[in-house]
């Protein structure tokens, strides 16, 4: 898929962080930028930041936790550009009562899995027929490789100290969906793939991330553009395919 000029990209947490700087970089190659956030004055001002880059781009709002809110931005997206080209689910919180299975809060994990699961799930379901009307489309589901069972059953990983079921367990659902998702639309036009930002500084995980920001989209935006054939149902960080 090469890049149309005017063809229109959604990327969720777009107002700040990796997903501003994904929705810059995707701009900048000649697409339609709709941020979608929960914060509208914030969501507003990262759209003017965009324009006065020259990119084009417009404000959207979508919270993860109200799904009317993202049939609501299907319609919007329906009625002005007709069509989606990329979906890109960035947006997912993290609390801090979150923890191990020992000690975190149920109703900590109970709303970050509702947010980065759920809600993620919502919004592909409202945007699927505007995928199917811009095919070939993208899906790219941002992971982590906290979600990864593989690395976190291996005590030598480097992250394996980071022991938080809620946030490890939806980005775990978030790559099933991404497998499952795959599998529906393998012939229908759409490929669906997981990024893993990686360690990057963002308010997420106060800033104690050894990426750049940059660095931490840089993975989303080679799926959303490449034009690689037949890449579908994939799970990647920058320096490659990682393990489910």
């Amino acid at each position: 898929m090469g890049v149309s000029a005017g063809a229109s990209a959604l990327i969720t947490g777009a107002n700040k962080g990796i997903g501003f700087e994904i929705a810059r970089q995707l701009g900048q190659a000649g697409l339609q930028i709709i941020i979608g956030a929960r914060n509208r004055e914030r969501g507003a001002e990262a759209a003017h930041k965009l324009a006065d880059e020259g990119i084009a781009a417009r404000y959207l709002h979508i919270d993860l936790t109200d799904p009317a809110s993202a049939d609501q931005a299907a319609a919007d997206i329906r009625s002005r550009e007709g069509a989606l080209k990329i979906l890109v689910n960035n947006a997912g919180i993290s609390d801090p009562r979150d923890g191990s299975p020992e000690h975190a809060e149920l109703g900590a994990v109970r709303r970050v899995v509702e947010t980065n699961f759920l809600g993620t799930l919502s919004v592909t379901q409202a945007m699927l027929p505007l995928l199917r009307k811009g095919r070939p489309a993208r899906i790219i589901n941002l992971s982590s490789g906290l979600g990864s069972m593989t690395l976190n059953s291996d005590p030598d990983w480097e992250y394996a100290r980071y022991k938080l079921i809620g946030y490890s367990a939806s980005k775990a659902a978030v790559n099933m969906l991404t497998v499952q998702l795959a599998a529906a639309l393998k012939d229908a036009g759409i490929r669906v793939n997981a990024a893993d930002p990686g360690f990057t500084a963002t308010n997420l995980n106060g800033y104690q991330g050894h990426q750049t920001i940059p660095q931490g989209a840089a993975e989303a935006v080679r799926l959303a553009l490449s034009e690689e054939d037949g890449v579908t149902g994939g799970y990647f960080a920058t320096y490659g395919r990682l393990p489910w």
